[in-house]
């Protein structure tokens, strides 16, 4: 058992079951969902020998944006059922976002807010001034028009367009609804459930008309194929996220560790950055991952567990935890600074 599954008992003691079901929960059989791990676990490193490794730096820049560290936060809904302090688990609160925007902001990284959020935007901005906004692109687009007006106002740094639900997964656990004692009514800020259906007609343009409307980068997120990573950029995106939604949406999708190589390898030259997410859990993953061609990774259930069992501090320890790994291992494979790992540290998958 790693740390992180143990950090993922203490969350789910004290979680309502069916929260941490619907935070858990993949899609169909678990098949994606169980090989995003093991699909970082299965790369091997072929680590460089006689490097003078006493400065090892983590820090980097995405989309232009200072880091301390290439270990990000995810996009991850319902934040606001996780009690950081005052409420009764369950309870409808803006603190579970601003409690891992605290964290995040203390370990030098930067947060994607989603917009499933009972959050204000302002308020993301006041603790974290490191932050993306996630978006969807919705029925009523002038909703989204409002949405993304709210995160311009709030210094958002980019936009994240999920773009891998054009419906939901099947999923054992989905969104509850309005109904839901943990649900509260309304998210998005102050916007109605009934005004937040997801399109099912989003097309590459529309990444163009996002950055028209916001004058922000948009950073594309669930893209599992090289032609995708490529159409995207053409249309507008600044960078994409590797990701198949946490094993949520469909689940036969290739795991991000195996979609990685080829997307980075397209968008090389290009001047787009490439993330990814899925399964990492640890410092040697994200070691692996940036020698695969990210820039940097994100964590999404990781992060919720951590906030579920130790509010902002068990988020900063958290990323504090994972990127101290990476710099370990950093150092392992003879690597000082983040430009230093390379494709090379990584063993081809046929030895």
């Amino acid at each position: 058992m790693t740390w992180v599954d143990e950090l993922e008992q203490r969350a789910a003691a004290r979680l309502p079951r069916d929260v941490y079901d619907y935070f858990r929960q993949g899609a169909g059989a678990d098949h994606a969902l169980d090989e995003a791990t093991p699909s970082w676990a299965a790369l091997r490193l072929r680590p460089r020998v006689l490097r003078d490794v006493t400065e090892v730096s983590t820090a980097t820049t995405v989309l232009g944006t200072p880091v301390d560290t290439p270990v990000l936060v995810a996009p991850t809904a319902a934040q606001h059922v996780i009690d950081t302090g005052g409420a009764a688990p369950g309870d409808i609160t803006s603190g579970g976002v601003i409690a891992t925007a605290r964290g995040t902001a203390k370990a030098g990284s930067l947060i994607c807010v989603s917009c499933l959020t009972a959050t204000p935007y302002a308020e993301v901005r006041d603790t974290s001034p490191a932050w993306w906004a996630q978006v969807y692109l919705l029925r009523d687009r002038a909703v989204t028009r409002e949405l993304v007006a709210r995160a311009v106002d709030a210094a958002a740094g980019a936009l994240v367009l999920t773009v891998d639900t054009p419906i939901l997964g099947d999923r054992p656990y989905p969104w509850p609804g309005a109904d839901a004692p943990w649900y509260g009514g309304r998210l998005l800020t102050d916007i109605a459930p009934e005004d937040i259906a997801a399109a099912t007609n989003v097309t590459f343009d529309d990444i163009g008309w996002l950055r028209e409307i916001s004058g922000l980068p948009v950073v594309v997120k669930g893209i599992l194929r090289a032609d995708d990573a490529v159409a995207a950029v053409r249309a507008g995106a600044g960078a994409v996220v590797v990701s198949n939604h946490g094993g949520r949406q469909l689940d036969a999708a290739v795991p991000t560790a195996v979609a990685l190589p080829e997307v980075a390898h397209a968008l090389a030259g290009t001047g787009a950055e490439t993330y990814v997410d899925g399964g990492i859990r640890g410092g040697v993953h994200t070691l692996a991952a940036l020698a695969l061609g990210a820039r940097a990774v994100l964590l999404g259930r990781p992060t919720l567990w951590a906030l579920a069992a130790g509010g902002a501090d068990g988020v900063h320890q958290l990323l504090e935890t994972v990127t101290g790994e990476l710099r370990r291992a950093m150092a392992l494979v003879g690597a000082r600074q983040v430009g230093e790992i390379t494709a090379d540290l990584v063993a081809p998958r046929n030895r």
